[in-house]
């Protein structure tokens, strides 16, 4: 287990864990010199906008979790609790990307919102165990600095 890992297991509970992975996203955004703009109120589906090039984009902070199986997995869907049970929904269309920190892979990715699956995304990174190839999601393809490469 990483260094990382062991530290967001030491956290107790996922507001936390979730404090700890914004903090890191926004300062993976700060040491590149993208500006980042922070929501003056928490009830917006976005937790930051950066300014890049000359776009603003809404992210949505996740973190993601390896799946035990080489993959890193996060959820793309809000859930709240309530009385009669879980409301999830979905950001499509509230945010442009999501931008997901894994503790395991100690890397930061950026995930289009319209191209991300529904109810939770995978993210590879170690080979299956069958060798399949096609429709897997390669974690490199969405690591940070790909994706803004590919922005500018």
């Amino acid at each position: 287990m990483t260094d990382d890992a062991t530290h967001y297991d030491r956290l107790d509970g996922p507001h936390l864990r979730g404090q700890a992975t914004e903090a890191i996203v926004k300062a993976e955004f700060c040491r590149r010199g993208i500006p980042v703009l922070v929501p003056a109120y928490d009830n917006d589906p976005y937790d930051l906008v950066v300014d890049y090039g000359s776009e603003f984009y809404r992210l949505q902070i996740k973190t993601g979790y390896d799946g035990n199986d080489g993959t890193v997995t996060f959820e793309t869907v809000s859930t709240r609790s309530r009385a009669d049970g879980y409301e999830r929904s979905d950001y499509r269309d509230r945010v442009d990307y999501f931008a997901v920190y894994s503790p395991t892979t100690e890397r930061t990715y950026l995930i289009k919102a319209s191209d991300a699956s529904s109810g939770k995304m995978q993210l590879r990174y170690e080979a299956p165990a069958n060798n399949q190839r096609a429709g897997i999601n390669w974690h490199e393809e969405y690591g940070l600095d790909a994706v803004l490469d590919r922005l500018s």
